[in-house]
């Protein structure tokens, strides 16, 4: 079975996306790609900050650009400045597992990462989501 993204076909792209079980099938089945799936990603709301639209994460040890940044977004409605608690990925620890089968991450990557030591991320509907619901439906 050939899987193409529908997004893709509808703006006249390239679209295929691989072959897929049963192999002995040559009809068609739609999936999304994965820039597709970015975009469907960036248009829902977070669970964890349902009322935040842009999410600032400051990068850890920047505290002077944490404080700095909390004050300048004081007070705007649906900004959140937060400091990234995470000191390492959870799988590159020295010990490791032995029998691992993941292949690649599955984190998907979200948000724009600046040099300064901050990643911004957007939450909620936006243009591009509008226009993808209208492909779709």
């Amino acid at each position: 079975m050939r899987a193409f993204c529908a997004w893709c076909q509808r703006e006249g792209g390239p679209s295929f996306l691989g072959e897929r079980e049963p192999f002995e099938d040559d009809s068609e089945t739609h999936g999304v790609c994965r820039r597709h799936l970015q975009y469907i990603l960036a248009a829902l709301p977070s669970q964890s900050f349902p009322d935040v639209t842009y999410l600032v994460v400051v990068r850890r040890g920047e505290d002077a650009l944490h404080e700095y940044l909390e004050r300048a977004f004081l007070g705007v409605r649906g900004v959140k400045v937060i400091m990234d608690r995470r000191e390492r990925e959870r799988r590159s620890s020295a010990g490791g597992t032995a029998a691992d089968r993941r292949q690649h991450e599955r984190r998907q990557p979200r948000g724009i990462s600046y040099a300064l030591g901050y990643t911004t991320v957007r939450f909620g509907r936006d243009g591009r989501a509008d226009a993808l619901s209208s492909v779709a439906g």
